[in-house]
């Protein structure tokens, strides 16, 4: 049951419904628990609806606080624009400065091997 639930998750984009599936996953697990359980300690029916309504207000919360999240911490397309930029600038100056160097060693390698015969 686990591997389906990790399956489902990863197999998702979105956070909040992977987050709500592990949720509701371990919710029904509870419940299978619960339901014997209150049986056996002649409980009624307290610990099966606080365990749905435990998983509701989980998915509640999961689901709003990542709109409050997302509204805050969305940067704006310039932004994310010029760091593309500076990004791809710096891989050009990484790139040129190891093929220099790696021309540099090559040439001391060449002059080590003229000089050895």
């Amino acid at each position: 049951m686990t591997q389906k639930i990790q399956e489902s998750v990863t197999e998702s984009k979105d956070v909040r419904v992977s987050a709500t599936s592990i949720i509701w996953g371990i919710a029904v697990g509870m419940l299978a628990i619960c339901i014997p359980l209150s049986s056996a300690t002649k409980s009624g029916s307290i610990l099966p609806l606080a365990t749905i309504a435990g998983a509701a207000i989980s998915t509640v919360a999961v689901w709003r606080s990542d709109d409050k999240k997302s509204k805050y911490n969305s940067l704006p397309q310039q932004k994310v624009e010029l760091l593309e930029q500076r990004i791809a600038n710096l891989e050009t100056i990484v790139t040129r400065d190891d093929f220099e160097l790696r021309m540099r060693m090559k040439q001391v390698e060449s002059r080590d091997r003229k000089s050895d015969n």
